[in-house]
């Protein structure tokens, strides 16, 4: 991993620092996050940010092992 410097407007600062501590990460890994997060919205530019996060939390919870199979074609 490689060390980058980036300057930041205060008020984008503030704001991420806020997040971070909200969403327990440093700030850091706050910013890794919002890169990584727009580097997908760039890739997926016809896709509302909202399914791809869905997405992801589902993939995730598959992953877990979370997850279970839908019953198609049962009404209940």
């Amino acid at each position: 991993m490689r060390v980058l410097t980036v300057r930041l407007p205060e008020i984008i600062e503030r704001k991420v620092r806020l997040k971070a501590k909200l969403e327990h990460r440093s700030v850091s890994e706050q910013i890794n996050k919002y890169i990584h997060d727009a580097i997908i919205c760039e890739e997926n530019s016809d896709l509302p940010f909202s399914f791809i996060k869905e997405t992801l939390q589902a993939k995730a919870e598959i992953e877990a092992g979370l997850g279970r199979e839908y019953p198609f074609g049962i009404i209940k």
